[in-house]
């Protein structure tokens, strides 16, 4: 199809098949705008250009003009960088920044001023009184403006000015003299203004100038960009370059309306769209198209529905202006298929992760990807930042060391134990963090190791086979399976892996560190049991007994003050006080778990700076972890502390460091061991593959790609090393691994009044991980400081990280609306498309299963569990069905 634009020229457009249009094609009612609209055929000319340069932010002031005395003054009411913020009534403070709301006949009136007034594109200023010589001369020239009011209009424009920043009113020398009024605003404002910093660097400022006056009998208007953005003085509040400038004068009476399209132009010029057209405006009726676009996108409120007073507090995420843009894109409308800005194609993980179909294609992928990246993996964990996730991520690692190392000596008569697993932890976790892909993925030993490690030891105690030649045996023949798997790209199943098998996973391991956390703070109660019989105050029925000082008498009958009183003496063990350590425990527990959650979250807190919010937040788990130890040891109760390994030693004095190879099981046991390898590999594969998938999530935002066959590599060496050395198997920790990434989260800084920080992504580097590891390595030295940490300060720690984890499972969001009401319900995007039936049909389908594997865990298939989690992926899935607006029956990504 061909039509013709506004400059009569002809426009190709392709037409697509309107029942595949999705959210990546060009939707029916603006491809039909295209064509009707004149307007919207303008903006894609106008935006469709290409350009290297990005457009500036801009910062908008908005000055009215008042009588100061008998003076007249530019007063500052009204700012923008992206919300609005008013002077209050009172004019000693600035309001909460707020979304504008505006009327419509103010638009309506903007686009007249516009139409009517005068149009001055990429004007050569160099001050202000220059560019309000080119204005006027310009009106007067076009008949616009009597020449008799060139000097009346002159001297209004250049009055002072004044912020609402500067509690003085400077004055300009021409000002103090008053023998002038070529330059009488105020000097440039003070270089140190806080505000500065909520300024994005290189913006550039467009200024409003709305007023009224009596020598007028029709309105003033200009609208000016500079060819070059100009400090003007003082004309604005933060020492921002000038690059527009609004200028509306007008009889007197109509202050409020001209205040209103003052406002209108000032939002507008800070909508991301027009503010583009602004700058690539070619005359007066591309500007006249920008206000139209607007208008087209504005949603009107209808009066008496809603209160104008009320300041609408701006959106926890700001839309982005891309898809009003991409309307207009020449290069989107160019590709019949919409393959513009994302659409169709492979994902990234399908990308990254494919068959090469050469020898270790994959892996040579991977080592190419991460070298560009070596130097900064490590000079970026140079930040405060890291301190905190350090001391988190090391108490949790520790923690889980001692658990399991616990654990596994009692399955295995000692022959691994606590300092294994210290020792296994710190080697392995410092190696992976080194070499690895992905080096924010933390290694921990898994509840199917430990159960494999028991069915392992009690096989090869009934077949009379050594056990720890056996286990390296089959960590052998796990590490060359491994090898194969990375040498034939089988990470590739990764593509199988859809969010109910992530979801799945990613649930069962958090609920695991929940319950796990609160099963060890209850065994306090069984250790320490509350004598719920106990009363202070009597002491007959509790053998504690109140003997007389004159055996004739019997005051058994006394109460423990009374017997005191007159001079008795309490015999008896039940006499003395028994203090409750289980409560005190619980106290521990709970309390560190509810203040890390408190000061988490203080970051989104009304007090004090940002910075030291921030900060606080960060390193909320170190404050709540030292708060809580110290009150441990205030009070001074023999509270379960924290017991780590003093030597250096295996745990079993009969064995070494160094475990042979050769000499004690038969030779068929070195082939046959291939078997049970078989099943370690698929369990190491799967636990590892999942874990990573679940890192690499695009919500994390990772910009240094992934390496599952790297990582894969570096797992099945670390498996062979550990073999050798009688130490714990290790694999991908999945609840420890979002607790690191989390810990590593960055946020925008600089950002506008009223907008909330921004996700960025991942401090993504090696230091901290390394960090960690070696600290656990040494912890051996660090006993007689460790020593003094309560275990249900600890517990605590694992509650939140299991808790945390659970945050941005969308499942865990579907399973709280079964609780909810509909009118309560959260307006998530799948609830838009699917009914509220199938999205509880879907939801209790995944709890059946994760019901399941949760009975399968405590029993010997728990071996089997990454096996099972894996089943529920079937077939790939196409970045076509990651789309949420794609309208289907069934929820496989709809959800």
């Amino acid at each position: 199809m061909c039509v013709r634009n506004y400059n009569n020229k002809p426009v190709k457009f392709f037409l697509f098949d309107i029942r595949k249009c999705d959210h990546h094609r060009l939707p029916l009612h603006h491809f039909l705008k295209l064509i009707l609209s004149p307007a919207a055929e303008r903006l894609r000319y106008i935006l469709g250009e290409e350009d290297d340069m990005p457009t500036p932010t801009l910062f908008t002031e908005m000055d009215t003009l008042q009588q100061d005395g008998d003076e007249l003054e530019w007063k500052e009411s009204a700012r923008w960088v992206k919300f609005e913020e008013k002077v209050e009534e009172g004019g000693e403070r600035w309001s909460k920044p707020h979304v504008s709301t505006l009327s419509l006949h103010s638009l309506f009136e903007l686009r007249t001023c516009i139409q009517t007034g005068t149009v001055l594109l990429d004007l050569e200023g160099y001050s202000l009184p220059q560019i309000v010589d080119e204005i006027i001369e310009q009106q007067v020239d076009e008949g616009m403006l009597s020449p008799d009011l060139r000097e009346k209009i002159s001297f209004v424009l250049l009055r002072k000015h004044r912020h609402q920043t500067k509690k003085p009113i400077h004055r300009s020398l021409a000002d103090m003299g008053k023998a002038s009024v070529s330059i009488p605003y105020t000097v440039c404002p003070d270089l140190r203004n806080k505000f500065m910093k909520k300024i994005p660097r290189d913006a550039e400022a467009s200024n409003v100038l709305v007023g009224e006056v009596d020598f007028l009998d029709k309105p003033f208007v200009a609208f000016v960009r500079l060819a070059q953005a100009t400090t003007l003085g003082g004309l604005t509040e933060v020492p921002v370059p000038t690059r527009f400038l609004f200028i509306l004068l007008g009889p007197t009476g109509k202050a409020k309306s001209y205040n209103q399209i003052g406002r209108a132009i000032a939002t507008l010029m800070v909508d991301d769209l027009f503010s583009d057209v602004a700058y690539k405006a070619r005359d007066r009726e591309d500007l006249i198209a920008g206000i139209d676009e607007f208008l087209d996108e504005v949603i009107v409120l209808p009066p008496g529905e809603w209160d104008p007073k009320i300041r609408i507090e701006p959106p926890k995420k700001v839309t982005s202006a891309d898809k009003r843009k991409s309307v207009f894109s020449l290069n989107e409308l160019g590709q019949p298929n919409g393959a513009a800005g994302g659409g169709g194609g492979l994902a990234e993980d399908e990308e990254i992760v494919c068959v090469c179909g050469r020898f270790c294609g994959g892996l040579f992928l991977d080592i190419k990807r991460k070298i560009p990246w070596l130097l900064s993996d490590f000079y970026e964990g140079f930040h405060i930042q890291s301190i905190s996730a350090v001391l988190f991520i090391y108490l949790g690692c520790i923690t889980n060391a001692i658990t399991f190392g616990g654990l596994l000596g009692d399955a295995t008569d000692n022959y691994q134990g606590v300092m294994e697993s210290f020792l296994g932890t710190a080697l392995s976790g410092t190696v992976f963090c080194l070499f690895s892909g992905q080096p924010l993925i933390i290694l921990s030993s898994t509840g199917p190791i430990l159960i494999f490690e028991k069915l392992l030891f009690e096989f090869s105690k009934n077949n009379g086979i050594d056990y720890m030649e056996l286990r390296l045996w089959i960590g052998i023949h796990s590490c060359l399976q491994c090898f194969l798997l990375v040498a034939t790209d089988a990470s590739y199943i990764i593509k199988y892996m859809t969010r109910f098998t992530e979801e799945g996973f990613s649930s069962l391991i958090s609920f695991i560190f929940i319950s796990d956390a609160i099963k060890k703070m209850m065994g306090s109660f069984k250790y320490y049991p509350i004598n719920t019989d106990f009363k202070p105050d009597y002491v007959t029925a509790y053998k504690c007994e109140c003997l007389a000082p004159d055996p004739s008498l019997d005051w058994s009958q006394l109460s423990k003050k009374e017997c005191v009183k007159y001079g008795g003496s309490l015999v008896g063990n039940t006499c003395k006080y028994v203090p409750d350590l289980a409560l005190m425990s619980f106290i521990l527990f709970f309390g560190t778990y509810s203040m890390t959650v408190s000061l988490k979250k203080f970051k989104f807190s009304r007090y004090f700076p940002t910075k030291l919010r921030k900060l606080i937040s960060d390193f909320s788990i170190f404050m709540a972890i030292m708060t809580f130890v110290g009150l441990d040891r205030l009070i001074g109760l023999k509270t379960p502390k924290l017991i780590v390994p003093t030597e250096f030693k295996p745990t079993r004095p009969d064995r070494g460091w160094i475990v042979l190879p050769f000499g004690k099981n038969p030779w068929w046991v070195y082939l046959a061991s291939f078997v049970p390898a078989l099943l370690v590999t698929i369990l190491i594969f799967m636990d590892q593959q999942i874990s990573a998938v679940i890192v690499n999530r695009k919500e994390n935002k990772l910009r240094k790609g992934c390496g599952y066959h790297l990582d894969l590599f570096w797992v099945g060496v670390l498996m062979a090393a550990c073999s050798f050395l009688g130490l714990p198997w290790y694999v991908a920790a999945t609840v420890i691994s979002i607790a690191h990434i989390d810990s590593l989260k960055m946020e925008s800084e600089s950002s506008a009044p009223g907008e909330q920080p921004q996700f960025l992504g991942v401090r993504e580097q090696r230091l901290t991980g390394i960090l960690v590891f070696v600290l656990t390595g040494v912890s051996i030295f660090l006993a007689p400081i460790l020593q003094f940490i309560p275990m249900p300060v600890l517990y605590g720690v694992f509650l939140y990280m299991g808790v945390a984890s659970l945050s941005g499972i969308q499942f865990w969001e579907r399973i709280k609306l079964y609780m909810m009401p509909s009118k309560y319900q959260p307006d998530f995007p799948f609830l838009r498309h699917v009914p509220l039936r199938r999205v509880h049909l879907f939801t209790l389908v995944q709890i059946i299963c994760l019901a399941v594997l949760w009975v399968l865990k405590s029993t010997v298939l728990a071996i089997l569990f990454p096996v099972m989690a894996g089943r529920t992926a079937s077939r790939p899935v196409t970045t076509a069905e990651r789309r949420p607006n794609r309208k289907r029956s069934h929820l496989r990504w709809e959800l």
